[in-house]
């Protein structure tokens, strides 16, 4: 199940990011299972778990959507990743440049 970019629209929600996308796909917003990017409180972060919780309750195919979307980015990733590195040019350090001194040693 591998998320393309190639539709910017999902049953009438405009996709405006990868975020976005994530979010519908999921049906749930990203701060629900990873938290606030700008912290939280001990009491709110027990009531983001709470609800966390309950939704798995409810819908416990969500966790293997989660995974299946979490193992199509590390896929991606990585792909992307190598091919990067493969198709590089190898790294050259430059030499040091040797006197005629240090050559003839």
């Amino acid at each position: 199940m591998a998320m393309k970019p190639v539709k910017s629209f999902t049953v009438g929600q405009e996709r405006a990011s990868d975020v976005d996308a994530l979010e519908l796909a999921l049906g749930t917003p990203l701060d629900l299972w990873l938290g606030p990017e700008d912290g939280e409180t001990a009491e709110e972060r027990s009531a983001r778990e709470h609800a966390a919780r309950d939704i798995l309750t409810e819908e416990p195919e969500l966790y293997d959507r989660v995974t299946a979307l979490a193992a199509d980015a590390v896929r991606e990733f990585v792909v992307g990743l190598l091919a990067a590195v493969l198709t590089s040019p190898p790294l050259v350090l430059p030499m040091q440049r040797m006197s005629a001194a240090e050559a003839a040693h």
